[in-house]
């Protein structure tokens, strides 16, 4: 039976993290004509709406007011919605601009820079491997840095930099993910909400009733950032943190792919060999996870 929930995990995980590189890419892309600005509107209120509908369905609002009850969650969760909306507002703007390859080395980086933080915040311990990750995740920054300022995937360390922080918060509140990420999208969604009435005034809008079809699929933005999330969560129960975090992986891989050889994005010689740096510090940290887990 621990064997079964274990490989459980693993296909969950995988589902999880293929939805992330592949499906979402695709979907996102697809509707970056409406722009970043609307997209990201939809994602937020979408996501919001789908969560009320789970928190019903799972019985969860019991969960729900006894976080809304403790002040300080709701302090610590303001700031990690702050930090998710970022997360998501720098991906969908990266995906609308051509810029996929550098959100994935967002992704590349980001399990290695929770390990950095966890160590700073946490005073968790590092190991030399995981060390030796960290050092090559800071020179392959600082070689595009010296040779070209413009080639940063400044995208990319925005993604990294937002994620693993929200991780880092989440991780002191402590709060069941869906009901705290309901929570982290009840604080955007007045804003989102205020933000397309401006879009709408002004008929900048793509979402409209004249167009039904158009409208699901804006709607659409809601599952298909809270499923992935669902599945990948349930894997890490039932597998663990160790396991998935090497199954994550699968996730900017698909990116950079989609991004280099389906959608053609530009791809500088200083990028390979930075890209390569962060390629051996993932090799390094899978290889030490694996063989400390």
């Amino acid at each position: 039976m621990k064997n079964q929930n274990f490989n459980k995990g693993l296909t969950l995980t995988a589902l999880g993290s293929f939805w992330w590189g592949a499906i979402g890419v695709i979907y996102f892309k697809y509707i970056s004509f409406a722009g970043p600005i609307e997209v990201v509107i939809h994602r937020c209120v979408w996501t919001s709406v789908i969560l009320i509908i789970s928190t019903f369905y799972f019985s969860k609002w019991n969960i729900f007011f006894e976080i809304i009850a403790n002040k300080k969650k709701l302090v610590w969760l303001f700031f990690s919605g702050l930090l998710i909306f970022i997360n998501w507002a720098t991906w969908i703007y990266a995906v609308g601009t051509e810029r996929i390859i550098d959100a994935s080395f967002g992704y590349f980086i980001m399990p290695i820079l929770s390990v950095f933080l966890g160590y700073i915040f946490y005073n968790e311990k590092i190991n030399k491997m995981r060390m030796l990750s960290i050092i090559l995740v800071l020179i392959s920054i600082l070689f595009l840095l010296l040779v070209n300022f413009n080639s940063i995937p400044w995208v990319g360390i925005i993604v990294a930099l937002s994620w693993g922080f929200y991780n880092l918060l989440r991780k002191k509140v402590n709060v069941d993910t869906d009901v705290g990420l309901l929570i982290e999208s009840l604080f955007i969604l007045p804003f989102a909400l205020f933000a397309f009435y401006l879009i709408f005034q002004n008929n900048l809008n793509d979402f409209s009733l004249a167009t039904p079809s158009l409208m699901l699929i804006f709607m659409l933005a809601g599952p298909m950032t809270v499923i992935p999330l669902f599945l990948y969560v349930r894997g890490v129960e039932l597998c663990g943190l160790g396991p998935t975090g090497m199954i994550f992986y699968i996730t900017p891989t698909l990116q950079f792919i989609l991004g280099f050889f389906y959608y053609n994005e530009a791809f500088s010689y200083e990028k390979s060999l930075s890209f390569i740096l962060i390629w051996i510090a993932v090799i390094i940290y899978l290889k030490d996870l694996y063989e400390n887990n």
